[in-house]
């Protein structure tokens, strides 16, 4: 038997080392060869790892979230044979490594507001400072009523079906609480209920219970978007601009177009967007750039690779829509949906997460009155739209209901100034509330 040291092969120029995200065997287990035993992530991409040679697992180089340098031992796995077969099996990997990750170029990653995974939704339960009649805070705890159909008399309950409901949400029986006034049960006695319940012995199944502090390792791809956000924010001045939109017209022409859709894709408000972005763009170039901060030059791009923030069970990642001015509505939507879902089940190749020359973030259905994006660094600007709300506006002596919509740009203040970000958001304001500029040569 002999030993053999699994190196780690050099995975992309100019690469130093790499991180371990994830180990796929432990000491002790047989490998075969080619059976992937570790997933490594650069600064450009992740790389699975596979075993050379087949035999036992007797060394692992480290623990997940651990950085390896290139050619250091990866793991030593005892073979049968002469351990001099490393040299040629290293030199195998290597090529198969290179031959499998061509020209890795550097995957990207911005904040969101996007989603975040929600954290509830967007209604939540009924809320327990709603009270229908006053209760004296001080005073004794509501007493319990025998249980109704408990041996007992059965007792009657009176209660609206919002309070019934909420009772059954909270796990509540109706017949242990006693109102506050007269017969009927209201949401105020509910809430004097759970202050007071937990004296007679009373838990809710769904209340808070205390739980141990758990220790969570940043690795992996929560640790490149860790790193890229702490980069921007401290070598970005920000500022951040915010205007109300009103997309009533946008809205409906968006229905429309959805109406007779046909075969193809349906609309969201984002491919809209991305053409009033595009159209604009052309008159503000010092917001479609990249910051070259070592060489002090700022390159004003005449194409737009519009980055579009995704939130993934992996962390936020950011594919790239390539040559977006090019593209109709119904083509970008369909690009927005094969991105997306490449993003999110970890499909999506390396060429299409960088090279983006402005980032659209959106928090979608969860929505915001207002963001404040954090660049996605060496870009210059970054546009977030927000939740469309329906509200009562003044159009001349009239009051009609109409749905708005604020819009943040964030912007590198060393290469645009607050009046270029204002007026770029007001000549894209000025297309979205006349939408039928959008398709105007």
């Amino acid at each position: 038997m002999a030993r053999f040291t699994f190196r780690l092969p050099d995975i992309g120029e100019g690469i130093a080392e790499a991180e371990i995200v994830a180990w796929h065997v432990k000491i002790g287990d047989r490998v075969e060869e080619d059976q992937q035993v570790a997933d490594m992530m650069t600064d450009k991409a992740t790389v699975e790892m596979e075993s050379p040679v087949f035999g036992v697992v007797v060394e692992l180089a480290g623990e997940v979230g651990d950085q390896v340098p290139i050619g250091s031992a990866l793991m030593v796995i005892e073979v049968e044979g002469e351990g001099e077969a490393a040299a040629e099996a290293e030199t195998t990997v290597e090529e198969q490594v290179e031959a499998e990750n061509p020209g890795v170029e550097e995957a990207v990653s911005a904040e969101a507001s996007a989603p975040l995974p929600p954290a509830g939704g967007a209604g939540g339960g009924p809320s327990l400072s709603t009270s229908d009649a006053p209760v004296d805070a001080g005073g004794p705890p509501p007493s319990p009523l025998p249980h109704a159909g408990g041996g007992a008399q059965e007792i009657k309950v009176l209660a609206s079906p919002a309070v019934r409901a909420r009772a059954a949400d909270l796990g509540i029986d109706l017949a242990q609480v006693k109102p506050a006034e007269g017969d009927r049960l209201r949401h105020a006695d509910l809430d004097a209920f759970l202050r007071y319940g937990s004296a007679q012995g009373y838990h809710a199944p769904h209340a808070s219970r205390a739980r141990e502090d758990q220790p969570v390792k940043v690795i992996g791809m929560r640790r490149r978007i860790a790193e890229n956000m702490a980069a921007s924010k401290r070598a970005i001045p920000h500022f951040t601009y915010v205007d109300e939109i009103d997309v009533t017209a946008l809205e409906a022409m968006r229905a429309d177009l959805n109406d007779n859709r046909g075969q193809r894709p349906k609309l969201t408000l984002l491919p809209l967007l991305i053409v009033a972005l595009c159209r604009t763009l052309p008159d503000f170039p010092m917001l479609n750039a990249r910051y070259d901060d070592e060489a002090g030059v700022v390159m004003r791009h005449g194409r737009v690779h519009l980055g579009m923030a995704t939130q993934t069970d992996a962390g936020l990642m950011v594919p790239v829509i390539r040559d977006a001015q090019d593209k109709n509505v119904w083509q970008l939507a369909s690009e927005i949906t094969r991105l997306a879902d490449a993003a999110r089940t970890g499909k999506a190749k390396s060429e299409e997460l960088s090279g983006s020359t402005l980032t659209v973030t959106s928090l979608g259905p969860l929505g915001g009155i207002a963001t404040t994006p954090v660049i996605n660094r060496p870009e210059v600007a970054i546009i977030g739209p927000n939740k469309i709300v329906e509200r009562p506006v003044f159009h001349g002596d009239e009051i009609v209901r109409a749905k708005l919509m604020n819009l943040s740009i964030s912007c590198d203040h060393r290469v645009v100034d607050g009046w270029d970000a204002a007026s770029f958001i007001q000549a894209v304001k000025k297309l979205l509330e006349t939408p039928v500029l959008l398709f105007a040569d």
